[in-house]
């Protein structure tokens, strides 16, 4: 047994010219006197055509990029890649592999390139799947997904063989679901199996979980390298470039803008409405309209809005229609009001608000003369709504993705072979590294104030819902709530009655809508 020293105290270097390198914890830290081995990546033909086999131990990424002259050299994270010395000898690894959280293309591709790296790379043989997530470990047998998986005791072997084709496919081979974490439980069961390499692939939530096994790891002594890969099909990880499958939901949401654009351009002042995932982030959203050119208005959860009045949405919809005869709305999921449910992952549950924004359009156009969409007289619109989000999650990936999701991976067994623990691994910069679990247990957003922001709006023509004023005030967010309806889950959607009872609603409701930000 080790010396478990401060599980929580970040394991900093400083340089010269303020250079902080965050490094990543180590077996080391806590086990001084473990033995090294070789790399076998000295004998293998992949690697013998490559100038340089090993990455230098002093290579590390800057996490900011843009700098100044005179300006501190900043924080560094240790680069990824192979080390001259590894900490496991093939015959004795005994790795598993365990997705978590929601579905998102790569996931496969990921399990795949994790076994064949750990194979065709150090000679790795002992590899399996816990099915089921993390409640694999201990629930009963049949549980599939997620956490429970470390509690089932389900377990597929995994091979070369076995893997080959699943990058085709979309999902997980292995299962996954929300919640179910219990971290003694989990640590229990890696004992007691004698896994010694742990591969969890999930999103902010399921890193928190990962961040929490290797921190009872440690305290235990084991030598068990705890490796994280992460996932989000929201692109919401802090600190890295973006996350595996973000591309391809970017694609393939591209293809439902297309059918919208379609339908509206069609149809006389035809309003198509795509509603795009993004619970708290609006990157896809983001994104997908720019790449798409055809969206006329795009929502995201970062911004601030407001329906009606001088310069809101609906005054616009209005002149887009009088402009060109149809528009295009895209909005994130995460613009709508939460509920006060939530789900096993602890996250809130949002209203419908494709279905919301429909409902306020189709509503609005039936109220009296002074509104919106009735002027002078009755302007006839035609909406079509489309939620495309577990079709465009469900995909495999794309062939970016793909040769993305084999760096990670790859990237995954160089550190966890040389004996790095308590990381996941992405790109900064253009350069994969190895981070602390602390900087990715946090959610990105969308920048307003950013540049990329600045380009969706010069691309869509739309207004910025938002005063230059406020701009300023970017640490001060949220500048102002945006306005909020709760709807009724027993509305009936079908026929003019739904019209009636929405409109009803909308009557007696009262809802919040600021004319200024």
């Amino acid at each position: 047994m080790g010396t478990v020293g401060d599980v929580s105290e970040p394991k900093l270097v400083h340089g010269n010219c303020g250079y902080v390198l965050d490094d990543v914890p180590h077996l080391t830290d806590y086990l001084p006197d473990i033995p090294t081995y070789p790399n076998p990546l000295q004998n293998n033909p992949s690697y013998r055509v490559t100038k340089q086999y090993f990455v230098h131990d002093d290579d590390t990424v800057v996490q900011k990029a843009v700098q100044h002259k005179d300006g501190e050299r900043g924080i560094h994270f240790r680069r990824q890649g192979p080390r001259q010395k590894v900490y496991f000898q093939p015959d004795e690894v005994k790795a598993c592999i365990v997705t978590c959280g929601g579905l998102c293309p790569g996931l496969n591709t990921v399990i795949r390139e994790l076994v064949c790296g750990l194979d065709y790379m150090y000679g790795v043989k002992q590899i399996v799947g816990i099915e089921g997530g993390y409640k694999g470990f201990f629930d009963p047998p049949n549980s599939r997904g997620g956490y429970k998986g470390f509690y089932a005791r389900n377990t597929i072997p995994l091979t070369p063989k076995f893997v080959d084709h699943i990058h085709r496919r979309g999902g997980t081979v292995l299962g996954t679901s929300r919640g179910g974490h219990v971290t003694s439980k989990i640590v229990d069961s890696i004992q007691d199996r004698g896994f010694n390499q742990v591969y969890i692939i999930g999103g902010d939530g399921t890193q928190k979980g990962a961040a929490l096994i290797y921190e009872e790891v440690r305290r235990r002594g084991l030598k068990v390298v705890v490796a994280g890969i992460p996932k989000t099909i929201d692109n919401d990880i802090p600190i890295i470039d973006k996350s595996f499958g973000f591309d391809t939901a970017v694609e393939e949401a591209q293809r439902a803008i297309s059918a919208a654009h379609v339908e509206a351009e069609s149809a006389e002042n035809g309003i198509g409405l795509v509603k795009l995932m993004g619970r708290h982030s609006g990157f896809i959203a983001m994104y997908a309209s720019l790449a798409s050119r055809d969206v006329d208005c795009c929502l995201i959860p970062e911004s601030p809005f407001y329906l009606e009045g001088p310069g809101g949405l609906f005054e616009f919809i209005e002149k887009r229609l009088k402009y060109s005869g149809h528009m295009v709305l895209v909005i994130a999921e995460g613009v709508a009001d939460t509920m006060d449910e939530v789900d096993p992952s602890g996250n809130k549950v949002l209203q419908d608000a494709g279905l919301w924004m429909a409902q306020r359009i189709k509503a609005i156009w039936c109220r009296p003369l002074q509104d919106h969409f009735a002027k002078e007289k009755k302007m006839t619109i035609n909406l079509k709504y489309i939620d495309p989000t577990y079709m465009i999650r469900a995909i495999p990936s794309n062939a970016s993705d793909n040769v993305y999701c084999t760096i990670l991976a790859q990237s995954a067994v160089h550190g966890a072979m040389a004996g790095f623990t308590g990381f996941t691994v992405g790109p900064v910069n253009g350069r994969h590294c190895y981070i602390p679990f602390r900087h990715i247990t946090k959610q990105n957003k969308v920048v307003i104030t950013d540049r990329m922001w600045a380009r969706l709006l010069s691309s869509t023509n739309q207004p910025s819902f938002m005063e230059p004023r406020d701009a300023d005030e970017e640490e001060k967010w949220p500048i102002t709530p945006r306005p909020t309806v709760k709807l009724d889950a027993n509305i009936d959607q079908s026929s003019s009655k739904a019209t009636a009872k929405i409109e009803d609603k909308l009557q007696t409701l009262s809802v919040v809508e600021e004319n200024h930000i």
